[in-house]
């Protein structure tokens, strides 16, 4: 025959009086969080999980829950000392009871908390990341790259319905320097589970414009400052930190300093922040190009004086010299005028000789001269006849003679009879 047998719940009931019995105490427990819920009554169901050393499997896996009462007074105890509400993801140290139910099984029933274990979990897993970082020579690669000084143009990370991006949008609008900026919104989930790889994707888009930026402003206003974890991701923060523009953040946690906050190129406490950092930054710029300008106008000045000065004692300089120059070429003129005027007189004396040669000659050769001596000039029609041959039969001839002329007719001459 077959042994007494028991229902399922006298075996349940069986476990939970010795659960009871030999595990009466409440215990501290490190575990991580997992998904944390409210139900409408307040009470707060979750998971505890363990994961290995690697952090990848789950080696171990406990239903939690904390009752209404005790969840009111535990979380604002929690959120006050860490900056952070009680949530999923997180390391937590909790002191539980051990409850068996026969119907709903086994559970751990929370009844308090040690928020510095957290906070020291936070502040660990940080440095890990950033001793990572600075391993792999990025963490200070943003910071080290210049701000340029005319950083109109931003690029901004934020979520489109988020009252910081308005405030920061408005901040600078409103600047009272008139200063104009261009900006331009990348839309990013900037908390939740999602948050890490959204943010990320928006900073892939914008390094696709990357030459039409001068910066990149990663803001998160208002709400809860429980969903932070992302912005201590190594993901993000080596992306932040080897982004080729730089990084302002502006994250909007006073408290708390992120990682993307330490390898960003500047941090600001909010958006609002971020705005007056470019606005200030701005001012600068204008500051020093109005200096810059003062500067040019004195130098320039400067300049100027120096070089009229210098053509002043050239001036001076060059009409003393001309001067001299004058006075040695007008000395030279003189004497070149008394050189050319005895040359030329001796020109015109050998001229004149010249000529009173010619005309001598001219004289002698002259037809009046001729007649003189006895000769006639014989013309036909007003030109002088050189040859018989000219002359023709009752030609009318002129024949000049020294003191008058006379007509005659040709006849031609028998040359047998002489008539």
């Amino acid at each position: 025959m077959a042994e007494i047998s028991l229902t399922l719940s006298e075996l349940n009931g069986q476990v939970r009086d010795a659960i009871r019995d030999h595990l009466s105490d409440a215990y501290w427990v490190r575990a991580e969080t997992s998904d944390v819920r409210r139900n409408r009554n307040g009470h707060c169901y979750l998971e505890f999980i363990e994961k290995d050393a690697r952090g990848q499997s789950i080696v171990a896996r406990a239903r939690g829950v904390i009752w209404n009462n005790v969840y009111e007074m535990l979380s604002s105890y929690f959120e006050t000392e860490t900056g952070q509400q009680f949530a999923s993801g997180l390391s937590v140290l909790v002191r539980v009871s051990v409850d068996f139910h026969e119907l709903y099984g086994y559970s751990l029933s929370v009844v308090d908390i040690d928020p510095s274990y957290t906070i020291g979990e936070i502040a660990r897993n940080r440095q890990l990341v950033l001793k990572q970082l600075e391993e792999e020579g990025v963490l200070t690669l943003n910071k080290e790259l210049t701000f340029p000084e005319l950083a109109n143009r931003i690029a901004v990370i934020s979520s489109p319905t988020a009252a910081g991006y308005e405030d920061f949008c408005d901040q600078l609008t409103k600047n009272p320097y008139g200063f104009v900026f261009y900006t331009k919104l990348f839309p990013a989930i900037m908390q939740g589970e999602r948050s890490e790889s959204s943010v990320i994707s928006a900073l892939e888009k914008i390094y696709g414009y990357k030459e039409h930026f001068d910066a990149v402003a990663i803001i998160r206003g208002g709400g809860s400052s429980s969903d932070l974890s992302c912005f201590d991701s190594y993901l993000l923060a080596t992306n932040c930190a080897q982004f080729p523009l730089p990084v302002i953040s502006g994250i909007g946690h006073e408290r708390d300093v992120t990682v993307v906050d330490m390898v960003a190129h500047t941090r600001a406490k909010t958006p609002t922040a971020v705005a007056e950092f470019l606005i200030s930054h701005a001012s600068q710029t204008a500051a020093d190009l109005m200096d810059l300008q003062q500067r040019l106008v004195e130098e320039s000045e400067l300049i100027l004086q120096t070089a009229q000065n210098q053509l002043n004692e050239l001036s001076r300089r060059m009409i003393h010299s001309s001067n001299i120059f004058i006075r040695e070429e007008l000395s030279g003129i003189q004497q070149l005028s008394v050189i050319l005027k005895h040359q030329a007189n001796r020109l015109l004396q050998v001229e004149s000789h010249f000529v009173s040669e010619k005309s001598q000659y001219i004289r002698m050769v002259s037809p009046e001269n001729i007649l003189k001596r006895g000769y006639t000039l014989t013309l036909k029609n007003g030109k002088i006849i050189k040859s018989a041959k000219e002359l023709l039969e009752d030609d009318v001839i002129e024949t000049l003679f020294t003191d008058g002329s006379t007509l005659s007719e040709v006849k031609k001459i028998n040359r047998k009879t002489g008539i």
